[in-house]
């Protein structure tokens, strides 16, 4: 039987979560939660509500989430200038420490999870789900701007 490839990349997904999970156990972060403190990498300042948008989730659940990792002390909340019912989101010094070492664990599952690809199909690999992944979200966008 043939896979479809939502399938394949969805299920794929799902062990590489999950092998992340088990390797991270002991840092106290799961797969969700370094996705979370990457975008924050990526959009310091970012607010609560556009942040759910990015990682989608519903902003309760950014909340809860955006709740332990505070109280971890890897993320604060900053008042936002523009806006005084906002918070803006920033990344402690703590979190960069701890993002440098679930990247090892996360660059070695991906070695891990690429054995046996060679340099070429590696790139043509990545190449390959980038372009889904830009059908994907032009599609999307066209279909939210309808």
């Amino acid at each position: 039987m043939s896979e479809t490839i939502g399938f394949l990349l969805n299920d794929t997904a799902r062990l590489y979560r999950r092998a992340f999970n088990a390797r991270t156990r002991d840092s106290g972060v799961t797969a969700l939660q370094w996705r979370l403190i990457t975008y924050l990498r990526r959009h310091e300042g970012i607010r609560q509500g556009p942040l759910a948008e990015l990682i989608e989730v519903e902003p309760i659940t950014l909340s809860r989430m955006i709740d332990r990792l505070a109280e971890a002390g890897l993320v604060e909340r900053r008042a936002d200038p523009a806006d005084r019912r906002a918070w803006r989101l920033h990344l402690t010094p703590r979190s960069g420490e701890l993002l440098n070492g679930v990247r090892q664990i996360a660059e070695t599952l991906t070695d891990e999870a690429i054995d046996g690809l060679s340099e070429a199909e590696h790139n043509q690999l990545v190449a390959l789900v980038e372009r889904v992944r830009s059908n994907l979200s032009r599609r999307e966008c066209v279909k939210e701007d309808q």
